[in-house]
């Protein structure tokens, strides 16, 4: 039996592997930091949840990537400070976040970590690594529904330019 051909949580990560999960928990701490700074902007109650639902979420990853990399003899990165709560009032309008600039960064953030996942399921060559990052990608894939129905409904979304009517000449092939 070859070293790979066993028990996949017994198989060694490969580099790609290890810095894919390394790279998931740092994110992961960078998103629970900046989220919890964007709940004090916040003033819309949907997007609150949706910030305390991502940081949740954030913080299983961060656990879960932590717990592989330690397994594997791989140190994890350091853990940032909690940000206190800080009353919206308390904040000077000029140095706000706005509700549709949290909502578009958090869709922009949830966006690239599709990507990141997408990357991570196609270089793993553990099965229970790949299915990890597939479990994380259907989360993201969730969220991104969520994060775009808020978007939507609260007039948020700024579409790039739509197409309302072809022009008369446009060839169709």
């Amino acid at each position: 039996m070859g070293i790979l051909s066993g028990n996949p949580k017994e198989e060694p990560m490969h580099f790609g592997e290890i810095f894919s999960t390394w790279q998931s928990a740092l994110t992961a701490r960078g998103a629970v930091s900046c989220y919890q700074a964007f709940l004090n902007h916040a003033g819309d109650k949907e997007l609150k949840k949706v910030l305390e639902d991502l940081i949740d979420q954030a913080r299983l990853e961060m656990k879960e990537c932590d717990q592989l990399l330690v397994k594997n003899g791989i140190p994890t990165a350091p853990i940032l400070p909690e940000r206190p709560q800080v009353k919206l009032e308390d904040i000077p309008p000029g140095a706000r976040f706005t509700d549709p600039e949290i909502a578009a960064k958090i869709a922009a953030d949830n966006s690239i970590g599709l990507v990141a996942c997408s990357q991570a399921i196609g270089q793993s060559i553990r099965e229970d690594i790949g299915a990890l990052f597939a479990k994380y990608h259907v989360t993201k894939t969730a969220f991104g529904v969520r994060i775009l129905e808020l978007t939507k409904k609260k007039g948020w979304l700024i579409p790039p330019p739509l197409q309302y009517k072809r022009p008369d000449d446009a060839v169709v092939e």
